[in-house]
Formats: structure tokens, C-alpha cells, sequence
């Protein structure tokens, strides 16, 4: 069984920056493609990274592009996404999920990231 736990979330001040990790037991996590997405609030979902599981080559949409990057440890089988200078939109609920856009597979609980300006 496939799970996976966000952590890494909190209050952070526009400019600052955070670290989420998403730890992943069940599976090996570099035999699967993994994405982080978000809801920020009164919005729909947004896919803001994804790591190709072959090569761990990673993909950003423009919102993010230049301010966040995703890698991973797999002896500890964990994922991360290093997000910097962020901004007032990048508040919302982060989860990390198997798969890539638009096919998802199993999610994590998610994580709150909330800038304050």
C-alpha cells in the first residue's frame, strides 16, 4: 500500500522560503513519476513541479519557474520541493502525488504554506 505524508509547511513571510518533503513508503519512489500540486484557496488545482521518475529530469510550470525546484533522496525514499522567493500566490495547501499531469494516482494528506506580505 502506497502512502505518502506531506510535512514542511507553515507561515512564512513573502520573500522567504520553505522546504516541503513528502515521504513515501509502498513503493520505490524512483520507479514512479512524482508531482507536487496545489490549491491555493477558492481555486482549482495547479500541478507546480514533477520529476520524472527515469533520469529524475524536472519540469516547472511558468508560475513557479526559477523560484522552486524539486529533487529527491531515495535512500530515504522522500521527496522535496525547495520553494524560494515566494510570493503572496503561493499560499495555499501542497500536496505531493504519484503520477504526472493530469494523471494522478495515490496523494498525500497535504501541507499548508501560507505567505504573508
Amino acid at each position: 500500500q502506497v502512502r505518502l505524508m506531506e510535512s514542511g509547511g507553515g507561515l512564512v513571510q513573502s520573500g522567504g522560503s520553505l522546504r516541503l518533503s513528502c515521504a513515501m513508503s509502498g513503493f520505490p519512489i524512483v520507479a514512479v513519476n512524482m508531482t507536487w500540486i496545489r490549491q491555493a484557496p477558492g481555486k482549482g488545482l495547479e500541478w507546480v513541479s514533477l520529476m520524472e521518475a527515469e533520469g529524475g529530469v524536472t519540469y516547472f510550470p511558468d508560475s513557479v519557474k526559477g523560484r522552486f525546484t524539486m529533487s529527491r533522496d531515495d535512500a530515504k525514499n522522500t521527496l522535496y520541493l525547495q520553494m524560494d522567493s515566494l510570493m503572496d500566490e503561493d499560499t495555499g495547501v501542497y500536496y505531493c502525488a504519484t503520477g504526472a499531469p493530469p494523471d494522478f494516482g495515490d496523494w498525500g494528506q497535504g501541507t499548508q504554506v501560507t505567505v504573508s506580505s
